[in-house]
């Protein structure tokens, strides 16, 4: 258990898909096991694309991850965790911020990647949340793949509507702003 007068954080690694968040979060994470610190890895067990026990970068870059259903499963299983990584953010409920606070005032440093924002462009919860108490955020961006200008958004190139699919370069691509094409609703 981290000692009474650590002080903890919340750092939240954001974009589109295709930006790079995986990639941030297990090279922070790498870091603090070179460090020696005791690091616990979750990540929402419906993302299965890669591989179940692992987050996985589309670079893929791999570190081994415990699946989870739900935000409040973490707290059960970080008792002496140090640090905490998190990856797909987006898939977690609202819990997972009361979660993530809990954790800090524990004095565990966490450190949470996701979506900013779904496939129509509107923000993605619990992330926006959690970049409002967080006390780093990083939004990282991709390359559009229609121009090549940074990009932020996420397009869906299916007509699946639930705001959740989970997909990878088969289903979505990363676009500025100018090519970005919003769904029709």
């Amino acid at each position: 258990m981290p000692t009474s007068h650590a002080t903890g954080t919340i750092e939240v690694i954001c974009g589109s898909m295709f930006s790079g968040k995986t990639e941030e979060l297990i090279r922070r994470l790498r870091r603090a096991q070179i460090a020696k610190q005791r690091v616990a890895i979750f990540k929402p067990a419906i993302d299965d694309r890669y591989a179940h026990d692992h987050i996985v970068s589309h670079n893929e870059q791999k570190l081994r991850s415990e699946p989870v259903r739900q935000a409040n499963e973490i707290l059960e299983k970080t008792r002496d965790a140090q640090v905490i990584g998190i990856d797909e953010g987006q898939f977690f409920d609202n819990d997972l911020i009361a979660v993530s606070i809990a954790l800090a005032k524990r004095g565990v440093r966490v450190i949470i990647a996701g979506l900013d924002m779904d496939y129509r462009g509107v923000p993605f919860e619990p992330m926006p949340q959690l970049m409002a108490v967080a006390e780093q955020v990083t939004k990282a961006q991709a390359i559009c793949i229609q121009c090549g200008e940074p990009a932020t958004f996420t397009q869906r190139l299916t007509l699946a509507r639930d705001r959740v699919v989970v997909g990878a370069t088969e289903m979505y691509e990363a676009r500025c702003r100018k090519c970005y094409v919003p769904p029709e609703e």
